[in-house]
């Protein structure tokens, strides 16, 4: 009800960070290079496995990396 609403106990999850301050760093190096062969341009998901073929991380989200590229532009 609206008591336990007001007096909610704050969240005890602890999230990791996919893309962090370096990966993040490598993620807007790669997205500011030249797109691969056949390509105009790159795509979020493109960039997902890119970096996941690269070693960065071991699976990443195109709407990860949306959200990374957001946040800096």
């Amino acid at each position: 009800g609206l008591e336990s609403a007001l007096n909610r106990a704050e969240s005890t999850r602890v999230r990791n960070r996919i893309i962090d301050g370096d990966n993040e760093a490598r993620l807007i190096a790669l997205a500011c290079g030249d797109a691969p062969d056949g390509r105009s341009r790159w795509t979020l998901r493109l960039l997902g496995q890119h970096m996941v073929e690269l070693g960065y991380v071991d699976s990443v989200s195109y709407e990860t990396i949306r959200r990374t590229l957001k946040k800096t532009s």
